[in-house]
């Protein structure tokens, strides 16, 4: 974790890398860099809030080649890999039963919508992150962009936090 001064004062390029695990979308990135001096962290956070805000589904696209299947713990050395490890600890790969239904609404997922599915895992178990597997189903393609856009806006923020301090 960084202080935000220190952010502000960062060369372009280190701040860049500092930014990239929250989400693979460079733009943001780049915006959020160049947006810099922030006068405080809530600053910080409103402007990567409205940036979010600009997404569409070309750029859920984007993010979502970073993204493993929930349930399934992402192998590699990067530090999004290693996020998303540590975002999906609450689905107990011991769990066999739970671990087979994700594997199985995971497939069905990707079958209706042509890509991974998306939550926030952080702060929720592994039988919630199911039911809203399974619930996001039920959503038309419109709704369910919304719905993994919102998803990716709340795991990119929580990201943040976890990468600038006040």
């Amino acid at each position: 974790m960084i202080a935000l001064h220190e952010f502000n004062q960062l060369p372009e390029k280190d701040a860049l890398t500092l930014l990239q695990p929250c989400v693979a979308i460079p733009g943001w990135a780049d915006a959020l860099v160049d947006g810099r001096p922030y006068s405080s962290r809530e600053a910080l956070f409103i402007a990567a809030q409205a940036l979010t805000q600009r997404w569409d589904e070309a750029a859920l696209t984007q993010a979502l080649s970073a993204h493993p299947r929930i349930g399934e713990k992402p192998a590699g050395a990067q530090a999004e890999a290693a996020l998303s490890r540590q975002e999906q600890g609450a689905v107990n790969d011991r769990d066999a039963a739970l671990a087979q239904a994700l594997r199985e609404g995971n497939a069905r997922y990707e079958a209706r919508f042509g890509r991974v599915f998306l939550i926030r895992a952080k702060g929720r178990s592994g039988e919630e992150i199911l039911r809203a597997l399974h619930a996001r189903l039920e959503n038309s393609d419109a709704q369910e962009i919304r719905a993994a856009l919102e998803q990716l806006r709340e795991i990119t923020l929580l990201r943040l936090e976890g990468v600038i301090s006040e």
